[in-house]
Parts: C-alpha cells; sequence; structure tokens
C-alpha cells in the first residue's frame, strides 16, 4: 500500500503543477484588444482560437486527474487506518478523568488558612504583631491636581449651576 500512496502522492502533485501552468498560459477575456496592435495569436501553431480550445480541454482533463487522485489518497488512507477504529484516535485518545468531580483547587489551597487582616479588604494580609497599620496617603500640596469632576445631570435637572460653553 505503500507504493500505490506514493504513487497517487505523485500524480497528484503533477497534476496540481499542470493546473498552474496551463491557467497561467490562458488569455483572459479582455486579452482579444491586444491583437489589434499585432500581437495576436492568429499564427500561433494552433490558430486563432485553437490554442484556448486545446488548454481548456487540457486544463479541465488536469483538473479530473487532480481530482481522481485526491480521491484515491482519501480511500487509500482511510483503508490503511484501519476503518471505523481510525474514528476514535485523536489528541484524547488514553485519557483517563479525574476520580472525583470536584472543583479543582489551587496547590496549597485547602492547607493555608484564609489571612486574618482588615475586614474592609477581602484576603488582606495580616500585620505584624506590634506594627500599626499605615495612615493613607495625603497628597503633595505641591503637585497640582485635577479638580474633582462630577457626573453630568440628567436632562431636566438643574442640581448643578450651568456653566457658560467656550
Amino acid at each position: 500500500m505503500s507504493l500505490m500512496l506514493s504513487l497517487l502522492m505523485v500524480v497528484q502533485v503533477l497534476s496540481a503543477l499542470a493546473i498552474i501552468v496551463l491557467v497561467l498560459l490562458q488569455q483572459g477575456k479582455g486579452a482579444d484588444m491586444g491583437s489589434a496592435f499585432g500581437t495576436g495569436s492568429a499564427g500561433s501553431l494552433f490558430g486563432a482560437s485553437g490554442a484556448a480550445n486545446f488548454l481548456s480541454r487540457t486544463t479541465k482533463w488536469a483538473a479530473v486527474v487532480f481530482f481522481a487522485s485526491t480521491a484515491g489518497l482519501a480511500y487509500v488512507t482511510h483503508k490503511n487506518a484501519g476503518g471505523p477504529a481510525a474514528v476514535d484516535s485523536g489528541v484524547m485518545q488514553g485519557y483517563q478523568a479525574p476520580a472525583d468531580k470536584s472543583v479543582p483547587q489551587a496547590p496549597g489551597a485547602g492547607s493555608v488558612p484564609a489571612p486574618a487582616g482588615d475586614a474592609s479588604v477581602p484576603n488582606a494580609p495580616a500585620p505584624a504583631a506590634g506594627v500599626q497599620p499605615a495612615a493613607p496617603a495625603k497628597p503633595d500640596a505641591s503637585v497640582p491636581q485635577a479638580p474633582a469632576t462630577t457626573a453630568p445631570a440628567a436632562p431636566g435637572k438643574t442640581d448643578q449651576p450651568a456653566t457658560p460653553a467656550k
């Protein structure tokens, strides 16, 4: 089977390259204007329209060979994989689910007691014995502070004086 797989792979690559070359050789629909300036294909090997017919037919057959080799590769690789058992193989094959279905815990979370700190701050560390908690820092007077802003009033409420527009 390895020989068949290699042969089909070579046929597929060659047909893909043939399709690429044949498509690039064909002229687009707007290429007819070029014949007015003397670059037409009237004097070519296949005649004025013979090259287009030959290239389009050859492209069609190269595409047929490409799709046939693709189908053959799919058949050979599926047959070598062992049939329906191949569906069960994958990244999760052999994974064993944990016995208990509980929520996983962080390492060491169950053995460490919760810190006893300030009740207003959750999970704040407890201060050391004999140490007073620090007072909140006051703003420095030398640093200019932004003026305090308030949320704009809802339409129809006149709690705040109106400021003139600049």
